[in-house]
């Protein structure tokens, strides 16, 4: 096992290597000079300048100028914001929390839906109800998510007036910033309208969530049917239904969680996919994440935001994709037994 962990970080380590790469040399086309385009300082006095010329070693050959970005970029210093002229690393993470919640909640609505549907979809003998649920999760796997957001913004924000369409509190309400999750902030406010204000959050999150988790919901449904049509037919069902168990014992008891394994794999590829997509939902509800905050930094042409986000965005990615396929080996006996073998 400690060699697998010790692979796994490698790759992590590769990675991100080969991610800084691209970036540094991305940044050489950036149309504007490189000491801005490092520092994010437009007009830097006599002494940044040098400063710059020598954090960035800007008078050395290029592997001279990428080690010592690649030392710049990943001990945490991003560079001044260009239109803000705040740390890039102070911004990103007052971000990520936002981000991190809506993703969390997503996540949530999408096992706690999908998992069941899927069970019902390979569990049921009505054809009907077998065709409807496969139905609904190629239309919601088919559905653009910006289509989506745009259209539950429509009749729930502007017709019906049900829920609002933008933001992630009322701005009645002055929450504190504590976890920068404004569904536990609001909670651990010690104003008097805290519950209040812990509604209109909850209110708040409610379509980009739902917009969010139609991809993952979709993917749980499909994985958890396919993976239960399988474990229903093994031998240790078929004993365990000799045995006279309960369907529903052996249900929730033997097959599902051997059912989940696959469908946490699957959640682990996605997350790409799953991120570029919240990226577009933050920007149609406009909520104050990491999306909105580096699609913004790309319309201001601010090139210290652009490398920052892209840079943190990438490297969170790969850290939970690898952590999700730890887990999951960590978790299935099939690979614990491939991973020792190969020890």
């Amino acid at each position: 096992m400690g060699r697998y962990l010790l692979r796994r970080l490698n790759l992590f380590l590769a990675t991100s290597l080969a991610l800084v790469t691209v970036l540094f040399i991305t940044t050489s086309y950036f149309p504007v000079s490189k000491p801005f385009a490092l520092s994010g300082i437009a007009t830097p006095t006599t002494e940044q300048l040098a400063q710059i010329e020598a954090d960035y070693q800007l008078n050395g050959n290029q592997l001279q100028q990428f080690i010592a970005y690649a030392q710049t970029r990943l001990s945490g210093d991003l560079g001044l914001s260009v239109t803000s002229q705040r740390p890039v690393l102070e911004e990103l993470t007052q971000a990520l929390p936002a981000s991190f919640e809506l993703a969390i909640v997503s996540g949530i609505i999408a096992v706690l839906f999908g998992v069941p549907l899927g069970v019902l979809a390979s569990l049921s003998k009505n054809k009907i109800t077998q065709h409807s649920i496969m139905a609904i999760t190629l239309t919601g796997y088919s559905i653009p998510v910006f289509w989506l957001g745009l259209t539950l913004s429509l009749w729930f924000g502007v017709e019906l007036g049900w829920l609002p369409v933008s933001g992630r509190i009322n701005l009645l309400y002055e929450i504190e910033p504590v976890s920068g999750f404004m569904l536990i902030d609001t909670l651990l406010s010690d104003s008097a309208y805290r519950i209040s204000a812990f509604k209109d959050a909850v209110f708040h999150i409610i379509l980009p969530a739902i917009t969010l988790a139609v991809l993952p919901f979709t993917v749980v449904v499909r994985i958890t049917r396919a993976a239960m049509l399988n474990i229903m037919e093994l031998p240790f069902i078929k004993a365990a239904e000799a045995r006279g168990l309960h369907t529903g014992t052996i249900v929730l008891r033997h097959a599902l969680p051997n059912a989940l394994i696959p469908v946490l794999k699957n959640m682990g590829l996605m997350l790409g996919t799953f991120a570029s997509y919240a990226m577009i939902v933050e920007v149609i509800f406009s909520r104050q994440g990491v999306g909105s905050w580096l699609v913004a930094g790309i319309y201001q042409r601010d090139y210290t935001v652009i490398q920052g986000g892209v840079l943190g965005v990438a490297l969170i990615i790969i850290f939970f994709s690898i952590l999700i396929e730890v887990l999951h080996n960590a978790y299935n006996p099939l690979s614990r037994k491939e991973i020792y073998a190969a020890n």
